[in-house]
């Protein structure tokens, strides 16, 4: 029974008006049918004694004209019953393409009532939290239609004005943190340079201070990223080659590949995927994906990088190996502060924050974040984006 109300037609606003429309019409035809029939069985019997006095008149026999009048009668019988049964066929063919017609005529004029609610479902539907600053107006006469578009309106004015409060606090705030971090390393700096020996439980404590002040000053860093990526306007958008920015990353952390005894397998790196962003963005993405593949990354492991053209996008791909993980962890891992647990941790940063930044970036250049756990271990990390033709003597 579940299965046979899940197959059913979703019982919409445009099906309740058609079936309302094509009842009312249905029922008109049907009210036109029965009096256009009411009115042909009088008239029907009004002929039917109208020649009877002619007859008479015209036959001098009595017998004969009750012979005649016989006669006609029973022509006129099978006459009104030949009607009757024709106008009965015809009645009922008529219904049954009233009935068609009905249907027909309840849609279209259901759709036209509800073309405006399905034109403001639609580019209520296109506004999301990148583009809270467009907006319905619709136009029209002042009615309940041109009301509700107003409201959302409105809403989306509400929304945009908090989520824009939201990221200037954000801005705002990780600006501000940093003088009071960059005072305390300065004091920590100082006392342990004093000339006077400085007990090793001092130093040991220093050295411990410095990290978290490290920490807490990448964590800073993403944010002000997070911040300035969901802003919306990207200021140094430029012709940029994905297998450059992910090889410049590549070799910018060389040294903790090697230091790691990690494998590095670039399938393609060609100038084949192109695209168009800001340039520190893009770098800022390709650094985190690989410093995530190297933080989360076993002794002696692997990873491989591959940038394409993959259809309608600018794909760049990185897998690295290791235990097999659970996909319902992984596909969280692009939302702020989620993480694997404690041995996916590493040395890194561990903010939390290197894959959202990733997600947000790509969304900020109209493309998107795939997480994957792949089945025989590791991670796939996949990012799309909208790819442009590269043109010779354009610089990655």
């Amino acid at each position: 029974m579940r299965l046979r109300r899940l197959a059913l037609p979703a019982r919409t606003v445009r099906l309740r008006f058609t079936a309302l429309y094509g009842v009312l019409f249905l029922l008109s035809g049907a009210a036109l049918l029965v009096i256009t029939n009411l009115v042909s069985l009088g008239s029907t019997r009004i002929s039917e004694v109208a020649p009877t006095g002619d007859l008479l008149a015209q036959n001098s026999s009595l017998a004969a004209a009750h012979e005649r009048i016989s006669l006609l009668e029973g022509q006129l019988a099978g006459a009104r019953e030949t009607q009757s049964h024709q106008l009965l066929v015809g009645s009922a063919v008529a219904l049954a393409v009233m009935a068609l017609v009905s249907i027909v005529l309840g849609r279209i004029i259901a759709g036209r009532v509800l073309r405006p609610l399905r034109t403001i479902t639609a580019a209520t539907r296109r506004i999301s939290a990148d583009n809270l600053h467009e907006r319905l107006a619709v136009p029209g006469p002042a009615d309940e239609v041109k009301d509700l578009a107003d409201t959302i309106d409105e809403l989306l004015e509400r929304l945009e004005s908090s989520f824009a409060a939201q990221r200037r606090f954000v801005a705002n705030a990780s600006h501000e943190l940093r003088t009071p971090l960059a005072t305390m390393r300065a004091s920590l700096d100082v006392a342990v340079a004093k000339p006077e020996p400085v007990p090793p439980q001092t130093v040991a404590l220093a050295d411990r201070l410095r990290t978290e002040l490290d920490q807490v000053d990448r964590l800073l860093e993403g944010f002000l990223v997070l911040a300035r990526t969901q802003h919306g306007a990207l200021s140094d958008r430029a012709r940029i080659s994905l297998g450059h920015t992910v090889s410049a990353a590549l070799e910018a952390r060389a040294a903790d590949i090697v230091a790691k005894g990690l494998t590095v397998h670039s399938d393609d790196l060609s100038d084949s995927a192109w695209t168009r962003g800001s340039r520190t963005l893009l770098s800022r993405m390709a650094d985190n994906v690989i410093d995530n593949a190297i933080t989360h990354n076993h002794e002696g492991g692997w990873i491989r990088v591959a940038a394409t053209l993959d259809g309608e996008s600018a794909l760049l791909v990185v897998e690295t190996g290791g235990r097999v993980l659970d996909q319902e962890q992984v596909a969280r891992l692009a939302q702020p502060f989620q993480r694997l647990g404690a041995d996916r941790t590493g040395s890194g940063d561990g903010s939390g924050l290197g894959l959202s930044i990733v997600a947000a970036i790509a969304s900020a250049h109209g493309g998107g974040l795939d997480l994957q756990a792949r089945p025989e271990g590791g991670l796939r990390v996949a990012i799309t984006l909208p790819p442009v033709a590269a043109r010779a003597g354009v610089p990655a």
